[in-house]
């Protein structure tokens, strides 16, 4: 309670200009943090974005996302009209062909974008969500303990000044 109420008379005489304040940041680590929540704004809704933008549901595995991709669906409908129409009319060479190169298609985009969440999104969200508040906490933290060093450092000349005036007999 005590050290809480001498971290907030510290903060008050530095806010009003009668303590020294000590910085311990150099300029260049000050302009660096103000860009922080700038980037953590950006980088949270270019993954929000990014996820939409996929077709495949994200997290699920292999096998059940490609079923639920709009061009695995139409692949599969095209090779089943294929079968039924027949390997001896046009149509069904066609559809078959088609079908075939539309799966094909779809793998693609399914390895595509396994390769964007992998390299793009999780990263953006470990940005986003894990190690900028993780850097915000630690500077909550360092500004807590400097102030806690000048106030420290305060109450110790306070008593120097006061055992040089008023020495004890």
């Amino acid at each position: 309670m005590k050290k809480q109420f001498n971290r907030m008379r510290q903060l008050a005489n530095q806010t009003v200009g009668r303590a020294e304040k000590t910085e311990v940041l150099s300029e260049d680590l000050l302009q660096v943090e103000k860009r922080l929540d700038l980037v953590k704004q950006v980088s949270h809704s270019t993954h929000k974005k990014l996820a939409a933008c996929l077709q495949g549901q994200q997290g699920t595995d292999l096998e059940k996302r490609s079923k639920k991709l709009p061009l695995t669906i139409l692949a599969q409908c095209m090779v089943e009209g294929a079968a039924v129409l027949g390997d001896d009319s046009l149509l069904g060479k066609m559809l078959k062909l088609c079908g075939e190169s539309e799966e094909k298609l779809a793998q693609e985009l399914l390895v595509f974008e396994l390769q964007i969440e992998r390299d793009v999104v999780e990263p953006l969200y470990v940005l986003a969500e894990v190690e900028i508040p993780n850097i915000q906490k630690q500077r909550k933290h360092l500004a807590k303990l400097v102030l806690d060093m000048d106030s420290a450092r305060t109450r110790t000349s306070y008593q120097r000044t006061c055992t040089t005036l008023w020495p004890k007999k």
